[in-house]
């Protein structure tokens, strides 16, 4: 078998319908659109959603939701993530080049998820209570 040779099998695709070619072709004079109003009109057709006037089902329908534009900026980082990182030293661009926060993070704050055994130094990152009482208890210390 050839790539160049493939094609789809006998009666498997129809022909594609040649309109207004005449009343004997099947498809002439208003060639499968009816007859007048708008669809019938070339280039006349509507945008997606649009009901004729009524107000449309999108618009009826109550608003729901909010994405913040800050959430891109801001990440969380586990405890159990901090073991990961190499350097004694945590600070935003340690997190950023560990890959354990995105690129564009701004502001981080380690949370008490998981369990930290090694002694590090937390520097411009926020923790939570929990999050600082284990950091402590492991050592570490946490500078503004």
């Amino acid at each position: 078998m050839r790539l160049n040779t493939l094609k789809p099998a006998p009666g498997s695709r129809r022909a594609r319908l040649r309109v207004g070619r005449g009343a004997s072709a099947g498809q002439g004079k208003t060639c499968g659109r009816g007859t007048k109003g708008q669809r019938a009109r070339k280039g006349g057709y509507h945008k997606v959603g649009f009901e004729g006037g009524q107000m449309p089902l999108q618009r009826r329908m109550p608003k729901v939701g909010f994405r913040s534009d800050i959430k891109r900026t801001r990440a969380e980082v586990r405890l159990g993530d901090l073991t990961r990182l190499e350097t004694a030293v945590v600070d935003l661009a340690a997190l950023v080049k560990a890959g354990v926060v995105p690129e564009g993070t701004e502001r981080a704050k380690v949370i008490l998820s998981g369990e930290i055994k090694k002694a590090v130094t937390l520097k411009g990152v926020a923790a939570t209570k929990g999050a600082r009482a284990a950091i402590e208890a492991a050592g570490g210390t946490l500078e503004a």
